[in-house]
């Protein structure tokens, strides 16, 4: 199939790339970089089968495609909320414009949403029927609301123009490929950790997050997308062991031999008290469960930081 991924070339998207080289599949990246890089598509820009296109999703795009995978939107904190009105435009004017391309093209769409749907949760493990805790004028607001939008256009263009669609909500997902300045728990910790400056907590570390590796959300991706006519979603897609994040920061501390101390600092508005997935839907409907365990995963992911700071 001749297959589009918008932000293919940011952390997940060139993972995804890469998968669907591999499996044999013609792919378009479309990304303007600006939290993408093309470092991270230079080993593909060799084979025939790949195309790296500069193109902003908030413009419409006019090519023949079989699959969308929309992944295009800033997702770390620090990166959204640089330019929040843009964030917004992307999840939301993006989501109309590829949508309009898969209802032109018959392609089937898969929306990369976000556990930030669920904002600040009152229900734990979080299930995909739980509608969700989120402040619409807060700072986070231009991500959350905006995925949370773009979720209700891909249910409105199926019911409305029976368009192809699969949506996905993505928890935390690390490994090799996070930018340096990524602004995310693990990236932060493994930097600070290899430099040996002090590791940043937020709050008193208690609140929980759940970790998993960019190659298990990568294959949950490939699944969804390919999953039976009419199963839409949304699914969840995450690692549903949870931990503190203290833990994690002692967890990387340990692996990477530093001896930095942690220091605390006020935990950012709206930041989540507890995030866990329930993945029995991703389970039942996908065959999907996450297979590389925590420890082993960083490993990669501090090989990989110890590299780029070399």
């Amino acid at each position: 199939m001749r297959i589009l991924v918008t932000g293919g070339a940011g952390f997940i998207g060139s993972h995804l790339c890469r998968r669907l080289l591999a499996d044999g599949h013609e792919v378009l990246s479309a990304d303007n970089y600006f939290t993408g890089s093309r470092k991270n598509i230079h080993e593909f820009l060799a084979n025939p089968r790949f195309e790296a296109l500069r193109h902003d999703i908030t413009s419409p795009l006019y090519v023949e495609v079989d699959q969308i995978y929309n992944f295009a939107c800033p997702a770390s904190p620090i990166h959204y909320q640089q330019d929040p009105v843009q964030t917004t435009k992307t999840s939301v004017q993006g989501a109309i414009n590829m949508l309009g391309l898969a209802k032109r093209t018959g392609a089937r769409i898969l929306q990369a949403s976000t556990s930030e749907v669920y904002g600040d949760p009152e229900v734990h493990p979080q299930t995909e029927a739980y509608w969700g805790r989120v402040n619409p004028i807060g700072l986070r607001g231009c991500y959350d609301e905006g995925k949370r939008c773009a979720e209700t256009l891909f249910f409105d263009y199926y019911r409305q123009h029976a368009t192809d669609i699969k949506v996905v909500r993505i928890f935390n997902t690390y490994g090799p490929g996070m930018q340096l300045n990524d602004g995310r728990v693990v990236s932060n910790f493994i930097v600070q950790a290899l430099r040996g400056e002090d590791i940043t907590l937020y709050g008193d570390g208690s609140q929980t997050r759940s970790f998993c590796y960019v190659s298990d959300l990568v294959e949950g991706v490939v699944r969804m997308m390919n999953s039976a006519p009419g199963f839409t979603g949304p699914v969840n897609l995450g690692n549903p062991v949870e931990y503190s994040i203290v833990e994690i920061a002692e967890i990387i501390l340990d692996l990477c031999r530093s001896s930095s101390k942690l220091t605390l600092k006020a935990l950012p508005e709206d930041d989540p008290r507890q995030r866990q997935p329930d993945i029995g839907l991703a389970q039942q409907q996908l065959g999907w469960t996450p297979s590389v365990a925590l420890v082993d995963g960083l490993r990669e992911t501090i090989d990989y930081f110890k590299r780029m700071l070399a």
